[in-house]
């Protein structure tokens, strides 16, 4: 299989090195985490660590049965410690372990070793990790491939929109790239599927009725960037004959956003500088996965839009909110620190008239950070008054 490079994510592990912190990578099944810390373990080797100063087990291999043991695993780590030097100890499926956050915790009590931990989502559900780590920790979340990833592992030369076309289609996660073939991804997106909502979701919360959790998640895949409430899924779903409780409904979106499913989006008042309670949208974690619960009946080119750019702003900023100013809504506030971006999301501003409705929410915001219109249309870049409205897809393969 190629190996395609997940820079962002590495420099990220680079910047941690050496640092007092267990390193936990989460995210959805198959966006490549264990291959990140092979890179990361390459990366390494290559700045002057010895191979005896890493110790790399994933659990998932029977070689190493024995060691779900805490104590075998206390002992082996002890021992292939290397003497006077940091060690970099590595666990691959790490909830195989037998009450692994013990074992985990006392390692990482010693100044020798840099540890850095991956595990499935069934035990290690985001809400979940400061429970179980009660040491110092920093949880790097990963997503499948950005579109810039996509583009640079892709075989035959393409332009952007055919490009795009393919990632939207194909979806985001990294094995796709080695299948040929509709059938053959779509078997495979439905096998990720399947052991997402089996085995994250179902087993791990003891949810009884798959069906109705079914209904929910493709509720949610179809309603990418609406405003969308616990309340209305319920109504909206009981009125159409599937009986559900708002609560009902709470747990199961929750649940769904512990295992990088869904993503929450809440509101920001641009102008009070304050949080919004109500009104969140969702955002999906790939778009060839949304097709195989959908198929093209949902293709809308806008949302579909909107949700690739809301999981790349993911990707470059800390925080990412929709945003309300007076009556208006701004599609994304994306916050690193101190600095803010807004950004609007449209197909297309060709007529004049949606270029005005997509302008105006910009235009009240008094202040000096940067705004931007992102579109798919083939058009030259245009600046109206400090707001830049510019090529959705050259801007995500920045």
């Amino acid at each position: 299989m190629k190996t395609i490079q997940r820079q962002a994510y590495l420099d990220r592990l680079i910047a941690f090195k050496d640092k007092d912190l267990i390193k936990v990578i989460t995210g959805i099944r198959r966006c490549g985490k264990s291959t990140l810390l092979m890179m990361y373990r390459d990366w390494l080797m290559a700045h002057g660590i010895s191979e005896k100063q890493l110790i790399c087990l994933n659990f998932e291999d029977f070689e190493y049965y024995d060691l779900r043991q805490p104590g075998n695993l206390y002992s082996y780590i002890k021992r292939n410690l290397a003497k006077g030097l940091k060690t970099y100890v590595f666990f691959d499926e790490i909830q195989h372990v037998e009450n692994f956050p013990d074992i985990v915790n006392s390692l990482n009590l010693n100044p020798d070793i840099d540890m850095y931990i991956t595990g499935s989502n069934a035990y290690m559900l985001s809400s979940e990790i400061a429970t179980l780590l009660s040491g110092r920790y920093v949880e790097i979340p990963m997503l499948p491939l950005s579109f810039k990833e996509f583009a640079e592992a892709y075989n035959a030369p393409a332009n952007p929109a055919a490009l795009y076309s393919e990632y939207i289609t194909r979806g985001s996660f990294p094995y796709v790239m080695e299948l040929d073939g509709k059938n053959e991804i779509s078997d495979y997106l439905a096998g990720i599927y399947d052991t997402v909502i089996l085995k994250d979701v179902i087993a791990r919360k003891r949810i009884p009725d798959i069906m109705m959790l079914e209904s929910v998640v493709r509720f949610a895949a179809d309603n990418i960037g609406n405003v969308l409430s616990t309340k209305k899924i319920a109504d909206t779903m009981t009125a159409n004959g599937r009986k559900i409780d708002q609560k009902t409904v709470e747990r199961y979106i929750s649940t769904l956003c512990e295992t990088f499913v869904l993503y929450e989006t809440k509101r920001y008042n641009i102008k009070g500088k304050q949080f919004l309670k109500t009104l969140e949208k969702y955002y999906f974690v790939d778009m060839g996965l949304r097709r195989v619960l959908l198929g093209t009946r949902a293709f809308d080119a806008g949302h579909i839009l909107e949700n690739v750019i809301y999981l790349e702003l993911l990707r470059r900023y800390r925080r990412v909110y929709i945003g309300k100013v007076d009556n208006l809504e701004v599609d994304f506030v994306a916050m690193d620190n101190d600095e803010i971006s807004y950004y609007q999301v449209a197909a297309t501003v060709r007529d004049e008239s949606t270029l005005r409705r997509e302008l105006r929410p910009l235009q009240k915001i008094n202040d000096h950070y940067r705004k931007y219109i992102l579109t798919l249309d083939e058009d030259p870049d245009a600046d109206y008054n400090g707001i830049i409205r510019t090529n959705a897809l050259n801007w995500l393969l920045r």
